[in-house]
């Protein structure tokens, strides 16, 4: 990656700032962008420190007209654009009827059609050329949904649905162009901090926890190697999706019961607490939040299945152990 030109969405915090450290630690140039400056400034540092070169780019993902004017100044400062990730979001996690319309528009604006944004603003520039890469980070719940986050969840379901059309698109025109997605599992990230919550429990991932720079390492290697459609990251992530798949039903009902307990902790939530819907929290009178939010304890700092998926000789024993953890969440959904 030395010497390429990588732009980053989502890049001020989470899995983003992770990533971006990731890249400047390639020797990559690094295009920075998101909402809030104080976050895209402290992680502009990091790529610099890490043997990088950074642009920040402040932009709101949601605006299309706005992410075009982002790509033409990386191409301006930085040269063409090699790669691609689209790593921006935000959330609420509330019960559906608690969401007002504008709320949940708002999240489909910024977690599916900023990914779309930034897809066309990339494919633009590297159909042309036919040279380049698309890295779109995904989520387990874009194929196992869970309660309590059903615009996140959908809006994740609708990039896999997205991708692989645009994918068909770009193998009919015999394109050198490449997209893929990394679903992750759970992170820990600020997220949990800092999205719109209306829970009566500070909300929490889904255990197993696992920390940033799990999911950076894989979004670089599918970077490097992005012609394979799809990755993902954790045992756990592989297992849920195929109990979806092979016993949707018993999942849900299994999700149903433990999914609402599972995403909060034993803390009460503070009311009418700060997050990131509309504006966000490291602004100018904001603070910069990092890549790690507060489940650090609890967050595995590697996932072997996600190694084992680069290597095909090692991919079939980490099928199966995915295809226990499937019939183990089975069984364990048939006796709720």
């Amino acid at each position: 990656m030395a010497g390429r030109t990588v732009v980053l969405t989502g890049a001020s915090a989470g899995v983003g700032r992770a990533v971006a450290r990731a890249f400047g630690a390639q020797g990559a140039n690094v295009a920075l962008l998101a909402r809030g400056r104080r976050g895209l400034e402290a992680a502009a540092a990091e790529v610099e420190e890490a043997g990088g070169h950074a642009l920040v780019v402040p932009v709101d993902m949601a605006l299309p007209s706005r992410v075009e004017e982002a790509a033409d100044r990386v191409e301006k400062v930085l040269g063409p654009i090699d790669v691609w990730v689209n790593a921006a979001f935000t959330s609420v996690f509330a019960r559906f009827p608690d969401v007002a319309p504008d709320e949940y528009a708002r999240v489909t604006s910024v977690t599916y059609l900023g990914f779309v944004n930034g897809t066309r603003a990339a494919l633009r520039r590297m159909r042309p050329r036919d040279s380049g890469a698309v890295v779109q980070v995904g989520s387990a719940l874009g194929e196992a949904s869970v309660p309590l986050q059903a615009a996140y969840c959908g809006a994740k379901h609708a990039i896999n649905g997205f991708t692989a059309a645009v994918r068909m698109e770009l193998r009919h025109e015999r394109s050198a162009v490449a997209v893929t997605v990394v679903q992750l599992p759970a992170v820990n990230t600020p997220q949990f901090s800092w999205v719109l919550s209306r829970l009566p429990r500070r909300p929490r991932p889904v255990a197993p926890v696992y920390q940033p720079e799990v999911a950076a390492r894989a979004v670089v290697y599918a970077a490097r190697h992005p012609r394979r459609a799809e990755y993902r990251v954790g045992a756990s992530t592989a297992g849920t999706v195929l109990a979806h798949r092979f016993a949707p039903a018993l999942l849900d009902r299994y999700l149903a019961r433990t999914g609402y307990d599972a995403q909060q902790t034993d803390e009460r939530a503070r009311p009418a607490a700060p997050h990131n819907l509309w504006e966000p929290l490291d602004g100018p009178d904001g603070r910069d939040y990092g890549a790690e939010g507060s489940f650090g304890e609890e967050a595995a700092e590697r996932s072997p299945y996600t190694v084992a998926a680069r290597h095909p000789l090692l991919l079939s024993a980490a099928t199966g152990a995915a295809l226990v953890t499937a019939r183990a969440l089975r069984t364990r959904a048939a006796r709720t």
